[in-house]
């Protein structure tokens, strides 16, 4: 059975938290959803005791250094088991097409030379377009973009080896575009900044985001099965499962998941 690893679940600004970034899990293999802002994603994979020879698949999202820096990380150490031999077989780094001279220029400026030798040998990036699909694992993936108000991002879809439809929707909120996309998915990854009841607090909309109420009123809308609450604030860790829940089931009637770094689900 596939499953779901969360590696963190934070905004960009948690401290308490890592930064929202995931991965499906296909037996011994793993497709990774961006990497957060730092090593600390090095910290997350030991301790959930995913290999980094499990990962030949890494999808960039966006430029925002809560999904972008991490990368250089993931390249520095993938890269060097590359030189030493104990890493077989190539990466593949996928984003939209204006986002790999990104990639490649971050990690010229902190990487050494050797490293970033092997962009284009053994580290491919490979760009994607607006309902491009790539062959990932065993699953045909097909990314989107999500039109995003800030920097241009996209989301991706699949279809599980179950028939259960996932799709990731991004760090904000769903553009009727995506509905394509988007509708009818047995599993829906979307951003909840912070409450809807809190939103004077967190202002959300000022910063391009949704709540907890607002991304449950669309997964209802759309006939989500499972619907998966991230991205969040962190003042609340000891409570936000529960509160989130509690304001998410008041518009929501399907299967409703606030989870916490570390946490794995069974997809």
């Amino acid at each position: 059975m596939e499953k779901l690893y969360v590696f963190g679940t934070g905004n960009a600004a948690v401290t308490r938290c890592y930064n929202t970034c995931f991965a499906v899990r296909d037996d011994d293999s793993f497709f990774m959803v961006d990497a957060g802002g730092g090593n600390g994603i090095l910290r997350i994979l030991n301790e959930m005791d995913v290999p980094l020879d499990a990962i030949h698949h890494i999808f960039v999202t966006h430029e925002h250094t809560d999904h972008i820096l991490g990368i250089v990380w993931m390249v520095r150490m993938i890269g060097s088991r590359i030189l030493s031999g104990k890493y077989e077989g190539n990466l593949r780094i996928y984003c939209h097409d204006q986002l790999t001279d990104t990639i490649l220029t971050l990690c010229r400026l902190t990487l050494q030379k050797n490293l970033c030798r092997l962009f284009g040998d053994r580290i491919l990036l490979v760009p994607v377009t607006d309902g491009q699909t790539e062959r990932i694992l065993d699953y045909d993936v097909t990314f989107f973009d999500i039109h995003s108000t800030k920097a241009r991002q996209f989301g991706f879809t699949m279809m599980l080896k179950n028939g259960k439809k996932f799709t990731c929707a991004g760090d904000e909120p769903y553009n009727p575009l995506c509905r394509p996309y988007a509708e009818g998915s047995d599993w829906l990854l979307h951003e909840a900044f912070c409450l809807y009841s809190e939103r004077e607090k967190y202002k959300p909309y000022e910063k391009h985001h949704s709540t907890a109420k607002d991304a449950c009123e669309l997964a209802e809308e759309l006939e989500i099965s499972n619907l998966v609450l991230w991205h969040t604030e962190d003042d609340h860790m000891e409570t936000r499962r529960e509160s989130y829940t509690a304001e998410g089931r008041q518009y929501y009637h399907g299967n409703l998941f606030v989870p916490d770094d570390g946490d794995i689900l069974d997809l």
